[in-house]
């Protein structure tokens, strides 16, 4: 690693020392303006996979319950549903607005790495936790690719991808771009990179090369990886459908289910954030 990228580390590492240290600072001198850490019902489902974790904690059987607390208690705004869907799974219609990247990942992190953690702080603090370690590790990788060429795991595979398609390896940067589609609905979007450059390409076939061929092969290349880059939010979107719409409420199904074409996060986007 060159000097400058080194520097762009420690400085990207430095950052998130900050921002934590101000958090807990800021957290012990005012109350939080946010209580939405105080949301923590149990799980629906009684079939749940961690019920053994969450009674070894109800118990009181957790080492150091009163950390694991304050960790629980920092989990504010959106972080409360991907910390509840990496718990729970998608219970909510709701929760379909929160794509399964990071709850995944969270998921197997504090059921891997983080598992020995679990009866010392308690099952909920260690999901927090994973995704505080997730999101930070993730911003300083996505600030050095930046650097190359913020939802941090959204930012580091977006700015991941982009480096690899200019850099000239279009799987690459295919499978990238792809996989941040999975992370956050914008995601479905970064099919115009590989239109822009695909756009470039034809236009340099047919005005220089004088290749019809050529512009042809380059719009079809384009094509396909922009429907490939649609798969991982088409996919979202079919399983919330199948669960809600197939295996909904016995009350009736959904509004949006009924719809010519069902659009779960437009849906949701509009009727509980009228957006």
């Amino acid at each position: 690693m060159r000097e400058a990228e080194r520097l762009v580390l420690r400085l990207a590492m430095f950052s998130r020392f900050l921002l934590l240290s101000l958090i807990i600072t800021w957290r012990f001198l005012f109350p939080p303006y946010d209580s939405s850490a105080q949301l923590n019902p149990s799980c629906l489902s009684s079939s749940s996979n961690v019920d053994d974790l969450l009674h070894l904690a109800e118990a009181g059987r957790v080492l150091w319950p009163r950390i694991g607390a304050l960790i629980e208690g920092s989990v504010v705004w959106d972080s409360v549903c991907f910390v509840r869907i990496a718990e729970c799974g998608y219970e909510y219609e709701q929760n379909y607005a929160f794509l399964p990247l990071l709850p995944l990942s969270i998921s197997l992190l504090s059921g891997s790495v983080f598992a020995p953690l679990i009866p010392v702080i308690g099952y909920r603090a260690v999901l927090a936790l994973s995704g505080y370690v997730l999101n930070n590790i993730a911003f300083v990788l996505a600030a050095i690719y930046l650097y190359k060429y913020s939802k941090s795991l959204y930012a580091l595979f977006l700015i991941c991808g982009i480096f690899y398609l200019f850099s000239g390896s279009n799987a690459m940067a295919m499978l990238l771009l792809a996989v941040s589609g999975a992370a956050r609905s914008n995601g479905a979007i970064n099919a115009e990179y590989f239109c822009l450059k695909e756009l470039l390409q034809t236009y340099d076939a047919i005005t220089y090369k004088r290749s019809i061929s050529l512009g042809l092969q380059a719009i079809v290349n384009g094509a396909l990886c922009s429907v490939c880059l649609l798969v991982p939010f088409a996919a979202f979107q079919a399983y919330g459908y199948y669960n809600k719409c197939f295996h909904g409420a016995s009350d009736g199904l959904r509004p949006w289910c009924s719809s010519r074409v069902p659009n779960l996060y437009g849906y949701l986007q509009s009727h509980y954030w009228e957006s």
